[in-house]
């Protein structure tokens, strides 16, 4: 017979799967709502929905987002995707490197930031060779999904688990999962996933049309130019010749060659040195493009390439502006605001003719590269509106990069080996990132998911409730029931489509707080080694990683 506590827990699991299905009141609230009335009946107490904050696990989650967060900042990844999708010539070998790459370093780095900082590589080399986005970016998913079930660090769910075994009371004395406890079916899994994507996922893939890139290409609204430099390959070469010019996400407007302007450029277009070539383009890809061809170059820029930290900016130019009138070569950006133009934007009008020279009017919109000073000489200014920052760039320098790669690098090994704790090593390493000044504190703090902390650490104290009312070993009975007689091999099937079923269609962080305990109980009713039993759950939870389809759309 079922008692008042062990009722309302299992309505409260059956409140949490229907607000996460229906999305009534969002993630973080629903657990929230769920273990205060679990609180407020007593069936837990306050220290109990506490110690989940307590949990060592939620905080090497927050630092590993923290410092996944301080890659996508810099641009450590970026030099390194660029080498290696360089010689990338047809999707198949391109999709070959992306996931070779990817999955190893999901393993030890949050996949979140890792596929953010891929996507605008894949769109730019899509578009480029006119390819289907959609053919690279499901197995962009696949690779960082497989890859972060390799390792105990590689999804925020693995560490869940683990946070969930540390805590439990089933079990005395469990000891908690060690970094490769994953390994032993994560990697054989990668290498499988891959050779399948290769040979046969490939036929599978769909050929969807990138609706956002439709529209973009639709507002090609910004007007910018690239210098061909000296000793460029596109020096004596045919415009039709020229890869850069293939990519779909510009459109080659004018050509400017010693103060004569060339405004009908065919395919015969010879190009020389010191060409001044002028696009129309969106201002996210104007952004990608700086310092991301070594044959060309943005005349404005000129030092703002060698410096640390600068930053892409939208700007409006206000009707009171002392600007309006004058040419943009006249104003002094640089000097007056540490700034410098990319590109421009008129509504209604065709803008011909060198950038510097195009007199500004009210309304119109710059793209500006800026310094550090930017915001203290620009804040008492009534000359223009800053509408918003379009891109951050960081240059690390060879022993910043070198300080940043290793520390991760030691920080991993030394927990492997035992000799320091992933806690420790890691609030270290972001010590470290603050001390040489890698990113801002203020940049951090920003970056720290809030959410995802809370729905851990309120997951820990419901877990805690189905233990402590019998819930967990109820509903373990009733598993064991519907799969005993497959054996135990079967029962870790059952395990895996029962979660599975949870993480699809509410959160996988939902479905490891219900499933876990059961999984648990299951083991120590049938008297086996309860190691299996808490990686399936682990493995199932990350098959369906929504976090990936939410943000990415990757799996759409």
């Amino acid at each position: 017979m079922l008692d008042f506590d062990s009722i309302l827990v299992l309505l409260v699991i059956l409140f949490i799967i229907v607000s996460l299905f229906f999305d009534i009141v969002g993630a973080g609230f629903t657990f929230v709502i769920a273990i205060t009335t679990l609180s407020a009946f007593r069936v837990i107490t306050p220290a109990d929905v506490l110690s989940g904050f307590a949990n060592e696990q939620i905080m090497n989650i927050i630092m590993l987002l923290l410092l996944g967060d301080v890659f996508r900042r810099t641009t450590v990844l970026d030099i390194f995707f660029d080498k290696v999708f360089k010689y990338a010539k047809t999707p198949k070998h391109f999709m070959f490197r992306m996931m070779t790459v990817v999955a190893p370093l999901s393993a030890f780095l949050n996949n979140t930031p890792l596929v953010a900082i891929l996507i605008p590589y894949i769109h730019n080399w899509s578009k480029k060779n006119k390819t289907p986005v959609s053919r690279l970016l499901m197995p962009l998913s696949f690779a960082a999904i497989l890859g972060g079930s390799a390792t105990l660090i590689g999804t925020s769910t693995n560490m869940i688990v683990n946070g969930l075994v540390v805590d439990q009371v089933i079990v005395p004395n469990l000891k908690p999962l060690e970094i490769f406890d994953f390994a032993y079916v994560g990697v054989p899994m990668v290498f499988i996933g891959i050779i399948y994507m290769m040979l046969v996922g490939d036929k599978l893939l769909p050929n969807k049309i990138d609706f956002i890139d439709v529209n973009s290409n639709a507002k090609r609204d910004y007007l910018f130019e690239l210098q061909i430099k000296n000793g460029s390959d596109f020096i004596g070469v045919q415009r039709s010749k020229v890869p850069f010019l293939k990519n779909e996400g510009f459109i080659l407007v004018e050509v400017l060659r010693n103060g004569t302007l060339y405004q009908q450029i065919d395919h015969n277009f010879i190009f020389e040195e010191d060409d001044i070539m002028t696009f129309a383009g969106n201002k996210k890809r104007i952004a990608d493009l700086i310092n991301a061809d070594k044959n060309l170059v943005i005349p404005s820029i000129g030092m703002f390439s060698k410096r640390k930290s600068s930053e892409v900016i939208e700007i409006v130019i206000s009707h009171k502006s002392g600007m309006i009138g004058k040419k943009i070569k006249q104003e002094n950006f640089r000097g007056d605001y540490d700034a410098t133009v990319l590109a421009i934007h008129r509504n209604g009008e065709n803008l011909t003719g060198e950038i510097a020279n195009v007199e500004l009017r009210a309304g119109d919109a710059l793209l500006l590269m800026t310094g550090n000073q930017f915001d203290r000489l620009s804040k008492a200014s009534n000359e223009f509106y800053t509408i918003s920052k379009i891109k951050e760039i960081k240059r690390l320098g060879i022993f910043r990069t070198f300080v940043l790669i290793a520390g991760i690098l030691l920080v991993i090994t030394l927990n492997v080996i035992g000799v320091g704790k992933l806690f420790t090593g890691l609030l270290v390493l972001l010590i470290i990132t603050q001390l040489l000044k890698i990113v801002k504190p203020k940049d951090l703090a920003k970056s720290v998911d809030y959410q995802l902390a809370l729905i851990i650490a309120l997951s820990l104290a419901l877990g805690l409730a189905m233990i402590k009312t019998g819930v967990a070993d109820m509903l373990a009975n009733g598993v064991l029931y519907l799969f005993e007689p497959m054996g135990k091999y079967g029962m870790l099937v059952g395990i895996y489509i029962i979660t599975s079923i949870l993480a699809a269609f509410i959160t996988n962080k939902a479905a490891v707080a219900i499933v876990f305990p059961i999984s648990l109980s299951i083991a120590l009713q049938l008297g086996v080694d309860t190691t299996p039993y808490i990686l399936v759950v682990a493995y199932a939870a990350a098959a369906f990683n929504n976090n990936l389809h939410d943000c990415y759309c990757t799996n759409s």
